[in-house]
């Protein structure tokens, strides 16, 4: 069982489960933490959601590391892992990470919930304003109000001012909705409101840059 496969799995059942919702977005290789890491899929809607994909050929590594990275982000988190890895998986992540079990069918991968999570508890509002592009940020800022002697400022310091200024609902629904309404992602999917992408503004070489 390759990593592609269980990526292919993944899209596949993302994909007909929001079908009918223009409302979401997928995105493949979603850059967090100002790009220096990046989830394999997250599905924005409502929520900011993340999987990330361990095949039978991963390593673990990372995931300890990943695990803080994506728990300061996302509304929820869900591990797709391989069956040769579930055991020693759950005891490297939170417990409100869920947990699907991939796992080889004949010519085709099985998707099996292992684990059913909850909201995460830990977010931390300066790490989802820098999801936000510095343009994106500032027209938050704009829709509040808060932008008059701003755009000259650093992007660091315009993400503060959203963390701090913004409540957390308004923030994450502002960056929700400026993450949907993104144009200028790479690599255009299959349809119009499902993108495999990562940022424009970063290195196109997916291999070199993956946790």
């Amino acid at each position: 069982m390759r990593d592609g496969d269980v990526r292919r799995a993944v899209l596949s059942d993302l994909s007909a489960r929001h079908s009918d919702d223009r409302e979401t977005r997928i995105v493949e290789e979603m850059g967090v933490w100002s790009g220096s890491a990046r989830i394999d899929v997250a599905v924005i809607n409502g929520e900011l959601s993340g999987f990330e994909l361990k095949s039978d050929r991963d390593t673990l590594g990372r995931l300890e590391t990943q695990a803080e990275i994506y728990g300061h982000v996302f509304d929820r988190v869900t591990l797709v892992v391989g069956s040769k890895h579930a055991k020693k998986a759950l005891a490297l992540i939170p417990d409100w990470w869920s947990v699907v079990v991939a796992s080889a069918d004949g010519n085709r991968i099985s998707l099996n919930p292992e684990r059913e999570g909850s909201l995460n508890p830990n977010q931390r509002p300066e790490l989802i304003a820098e999801l936000l592009r510095k343009e994106e940020a500032l027209d938050l800022l704009a829709c509040h109000g808060l932008d008059c002697g701003w755009r000259s400022k650093r992007v660091r310091l315009i993400y503060e001012r959203l963390a701090q200024c913004l409540p957390f609902d308004a923030l994450k629904a502002g960056v929700r909705d400026a993450l949907k309404a993104r144009e200028g992602w790479l690599r255009q999917s299959r349809a119009d409101q499902f993108d495999v992408a990562i940022d424009a503004n970063t290195d196109p070489v997916l291999e070199t840059l993956r946790l």
